[in-house]
């Protein structure tokens, strides 16, 4: 598009920013999830038990990267394996109650740090600026054919 290239260089700096900077606040030391861990598990909660093809396939991640993932949550009591509950023949990863519990502290210290940044912002504010990310997610799964599940409003 004529007339695009600051905007989208634009917001291809502030993108860059927002990857690098980490939104919860923590303290150093805490025993975080991983951000990997973070988005599978919220994949998982969202959807319940995938296979690891339904999985590299949602995320767009190969196998042998996914396989090393869920390896690693499976040690650490995040993910369990299970037999495909649709009687497939492919097993399945569903979060555990430790996982579940470990999502949400991360994403209440998520939100919380979230809330902290855009404190002195007017609600008007926030609820454009989310009804803007959430474009620009949209947009971005039609274009790779990857959606994302959201929670009911």
């Amino acid at each position: 598009m004529v007339g695009m290239d600051e905007p989208v260089e634009a917001i291809e700096f502030e993108t860059m920013l927002l990857g690098r900077h980490s939104l919860a606040q923590r303290p150093r030391g805490g025993d975080y999830l991983e951000r990997s861990a973070y988005i599978l598990l919220s994949r998982l909660h969202m959807t319940g038990p995938m296979s690891i093809g339904q999985l590299s396939e949602a995320l767009g991640l190969d196998s042998s990267t996914l396989n090393r993932q869920t390896a690693a949550m499976m040690r650490a009591g995040l993910v369990e394996r299970i037999a495909d509950p649709d009687g497939g023949v492919a097993r399945k990863f569903r979060v555990t109650p430790t996982g579940e519990h470990r999502l949400d502290a991360e994403r209440t210290t998520i939100v919380s740090g979230l809330q902290s940044i855009v404190q002195d912002w007017s609600v008007e504010d926030a609820t454009a600026f989310a009804a803007y990310l959430k474009r620009f997610n949209l947009d971005i799964e039609r274009r790779t054919g990857r959606e994302w599940p959201r929670p009911a409003v």
